[in-house]
Order: C-alpha cells, then structure tokens, then sequence
C-alpha cells in the first residue's frame, strides 16, 4: 500500500492568513497563534500575508481571491462568530462556511477553517489561547500539512 499523507515541515510555499476584525479582541490572538505555528516550523514572515477583513462574512469572498491568484500554498481564515439573541448568527457561520469551503473545492488550494463559532465569548477566550489551546496555532498546522499533502499528491 502506497501511503500518501502531509507533514508539518515548511514546504517553501507562501501561506496568506484572512482575519476578521470582529471581536479583535478573540481574533488578534488567533493570529499571533497561527503565525507563531508557520514560525515554529520553518516560515519565515516574509512568505506569510495577513489579509484583515471587516467581518466573517467577508472572509470567503477574501480566501477565493487569494487562492485564486495562485501566489499561495494554503489559505488561513481566521474569525470569531459568537452567537447573540438574534438568528444573525447563523447566517454568519452558514456564509462563512460555505465560502470557505467553496474557495477551496473551485480551486484545489487548501484553506483552513479556524473561524470560532461559539455559544457564549467564554468559550471563544478559552479556544483562542487557554483551556483548549489556540485554535490559530492549530490552523497552522492543519496548513502546514495540506500544503506538503497537496504538494505530495502533485508529484
């Protein structure tokens, strides 16, 4: 059996990062996270672009152009969507979701899903640095290792 799968080695490739900067506060530091992640392991700053969007809404359309330009190995999203008392919120994460998803399936660039959506701002706090680690550091490497994977499935 062949056996085809990605590492957390730095492949060359340039990663673009997409940030909301809606609750900044949450999202501020998932960044430092991913890019303490890219840098961990072996990514220089100089081959890493934040990109800073308005809202989660208007990361999908933001990831799509990014990918599209074929300047980039892997795409990071990075938001926080905590829900409120109006249905707001799930429209938000379905949009969020959906474009993420859909940048990546039209254009065969990975991008990486580390908006939070959470319940209460709690729980983004704990998923942004505390009880549960920072879900930026965790994008890193799930980029890291579909870039060498999709690299790996090139060859």
């Amino acid at each position: 059996m062949n056996r085809i799968e990605g590492t957390y080695l730095d492949t060359g490739c340039r990663y673009a990062v997409v940030a909301a900067r809606f609750n900044d506060a949450i999202v501020k530091e998932l960044v430092e996270g991913c890019a303490d992640g890219l840098r961990r392991h072996g990514v220089h700053d100089d081959r890493i672009d934040l990109v800073w969007v308005p809202g989660a809404f208007e990361i999908g359309a933001t990831c799509h152009k990014l990918v599209a330009s074929g300047k980039y190995g892997a795409v990071i999203a990075l938001g926080a969507v905590i829900r409120g008392s109006t249905s707001h919120y799930d429209h938000v994460t379905g949009a969020v979701t959906s474009g993420v998803a859909a940048a990546s399936a039209q254009t065969g660039v990975p991008v990486v899903f580390g908006v939070l959506t959470t319940d209460t701002i709690e729980q983004a706090v704990e998923r942004a640095g505390t009880k549960h680690g920072n879900n930026g550091f965790k994008a890193a490497m799930t980029a890291l290792e579909m870039a060498s994977l999709f690299q790996a499935l090139e060859r």
